[in-house]
């Protein structure tokens, strides 16, 4: 697998995060349109059994990743001398990582680490919609009730680096670079139709993903499908989300039900005590044959994540 970074700016706000798996469902469309429906079908085969085209990390701000979610007793500075209440909820606002701080060891991480004022905070607002009844030409009740949708605004210049793997061998990076700029000309998830999630592409270039030396254990970029993966619980840490994904472009509009069935993952930043894999992510594949969607039997999820590998010490350590 080839290790690319997207790096992208921002261009108007967005109504979706830009989360990896829903990155991929977006790509996959984007290659659909420029590529033809049959090439889509051809980089699929085999994705649900550990062969992925590409797998795409969350983005980032520029030069950081997430800090790993482990216990704060790993870290130095929240460990030893007892902490107040209040100093503690300030070490966990710092949630980014810079990644020249890979290098150091990993109880000093949390020092390095850095909040979300310090990187470029993401404002959230609410914005009002309304929906019209056209028999009476104004807003109801019920389905015609005005509502409420969550956007996220970056601070103007705010740049982002997304993580890239893809197999050269099925797509190469040029083509892969134009179904993202089309992403970002097109718009990226919820409201793109009313200017919601255009971005441009600084740069599209190799980059390999760092690792620690002696590596034990996989901080992952993307949420992420673990299940029966054979990680060792013990010393695998992470937060869970649950994912109720839809259908997006045309399928949004299908007369079936665009709604997908909902998935369990780890989001990103988890930790999973597993050596390093030679390709560069972890997870699987998860849908195929009607498991993830009833309208489109063959839809896919993305359950891989890019990831970096860090030298987890031994428990005992930290007792």
């Amino acid at each position: 697998m080839q290790s690319y970074r997207l790096r992208i700016t921002p261009q108007s706000a967005f109504a979706t995060e830009l989360l990896g798996d829903t990155l991929f469902g977006q790509l996959c469309w984007a290659i659909r349109h420029r590529l033809g429906e049959t090439h889509l079908q051809t980089l699929l085969q085999g994705y649900t059994e550990n062969k992925p085209f590409a797998v795409v990390s969350n983005a980032f701000p520029q030069g950081m990743i997430p800090r790993p979610s482990l216990p704060v007793h790993y870290f130095a500075e929240a460990n030893g001398k007892e902490k107040k209440s209040s100093e503690l909820k300030i070490l966990k606002k710092r949630i980014w990582l810079p990644l020249e701080a890979v290098e150091t060891p990993l109880a000093q991480w949390q020092q390095h680490s850095k909040s979300n004022k310090e990187v470029g905070d993401i404002k959230q607002r609410l914005q009002a919609h309304n929906t019209l009844n056209r028999l009476t030409e104004t807003t109801g009740t019920g389905a015609f009730a005005p509502y409420t949708m969550t956007q996220y605004w970056y601070q103007q210049g705010t740049t982002l680096d997304i993580y890239v793997l893809f197999d050269d061998t099925q797509c190469s990076a040029a083509e892969l670079q134009s179904c993202f700029d089309d992403i970002g000309c097109f718009g990226y998830g919820g409201d793109a139709s009313i200017g919601m999630g255009k971005y441009r592409i600084d740069a599209f270039s190799p980059y390999p993903l760092p690792s620690q030396a002696h590596a034990n254990a996989c901080l992952s970029l993307a949420s992420c499908a673990p299940q029966g993966c054979g990680f060792d619980p013990q010393r695998s840490f992470y937060q869970l989300s649950s994912h109720f994904g839809r259908h997006g472009d045309i399928a949004a509009n299908m007369r079936a039900k665009p709604f997908k069935n909902p998935v369990l993952m780890t989001q990103a930043g988890a930790v999973f005590s597993t050596p390093v894999p030679k390709n560069g992510f972890i997870g699987q594949g998860l849908g195929g044959n009607g498991q993830l969607s009833k309208s489109i039997h063959e839809t896919v999820h993305q359950g891989y994540a890019p990831v970096i590998g860090i030298h987890l010490p031994p428990l005992a350590e930290h007792k």
